[in-house]
């Protein structure tokens, strides 16, 4: 079966499959949850087949643990490959970075001010999955700045234990204003054109996520493996 979003047609499966993907990152289903075929094909109204499919797909990416005759789970956070993820992001981000506050697309620099905009009144709000949200789209927006969105899916591959880290931080401190003050350096940055900025704002930023793992695997230790 199929539906039309816009003028795409999308797939039963692709509904579920990104459904239960972004309830996953958004933890809406936490690590350790069990699920089943069943369940969700009667969540859903749909037969067990695009579930099953949706299942194969999202182990395959890591966030579905598969246990034939024991049933299905979402999987536990893997702080190693949250590790190796931060360590690529760190990498080829500040990569960007430097390029970014080499050569920039003026409109774009707009659509990271309106981000940052909408950040501050996510703050006020304390909505921490718009806060997520738009943490991806100002990064995502660097990348589409210089021109480097393919660099931009490659990091994302890898992102998914990630995500679901930096996700549980927003929801276990809902202090987000450094967070907001390194995003506006690194906006300063592109804007002035300072390189040296940019590329040490984005590195103090990317470290965030070290000392946050060791907070987050003593808060929630039945989240990780």
């Amino acid at each position: 079966m199929e539906y039309i979003i816009g003028t795409q047609a999308v797939s039963t499966r692709d509904i579920v499959y990104r459904s239960l993907k972004n309830q996953i990152l958004l933890l809406e289903l936490p690590p350790g949850t069990s699920i089943s075929e069943k369940e969700i094909s009667l969540k859903f109204n749909v037969s067990r087949t695009p579930v099953r499919e949706s299942f194969v797909r999202l182990a395959q990416e890591g966030l579905l643990d598969v246990y034939p005759q024991r049933g299905t789970v979402v999987s536990l956070i893997d702080s190693g490959l949250v590790e190796e993820a931060r360590f690529m992001r760190e990498h080829l981000e500040r990569a960007v970075m430097r390029e970014a506050c080499s050569s920039f697309q003026a409109k774009h620099l707009i659509d990271l001010k309106a981000n940052l905009d909408k950040q501050r009144l996510c703050i006020e709000d304390q909505d921490y999955k718009e806060m997520f949200m738009l943490d991806e789209e100002f990064h995502h927006l660097i990348f589409t700045g210089c021109s480097k969105k393919n660099t931009w899916e490659v990091v994302q591959q890898i992102k998914v234990h990630l995500n679901r880290s930096r996700m549980l931080k927003l929801t276990a401190d809902h202090n987000w204003e450094h967070l907001y003050q390194q995003h506006y350096c690194l906006y300063e940055a592109i804007q002035t054109h300072d390189v040296s900025q940019g590329d040490q704002t984005m590195k103090e930023h990317m470290a965030l996520t070290i000392a946050d793992q060791e907070m987050l695997m003593e808060k929630y230790p039945q989240y990780y493996k």
